[in-house]
């Protein structure tokens, strides 16, 4: 399970800063494309970063139950 955990909580952070670099790129086009996405984009990061917190407090759970 813990390599899982090494696998996942990486992945959840490239997914989150790919979402923000993307928001950020859409700012600076700007125009009717920032418009369109801007707000999905946003919407998308905070779930992303909402999943990548419940997956590190699942980690370390999981390693507190196995070690102790």
């Amino acid at each position: 399970m813990e390599t899982l955990f090494n696998v996942l909580i990486p992945l959840a952070l490239l997914a989150v800063t790919a979402t923000l670099g993307w928001g950020i790129y859409s700012l600076y086009r700007g125009g009717e494309y920032a418009r369109s996405r801007s707000n999905k984009l946003m919407r998308l990061r905070v779930a992303l970063q909402a999943v990548a917190i419940i997956i590190l407090v699942i980690a370390f759970w999981w390693r507190k139950q196995t070690v102790g």
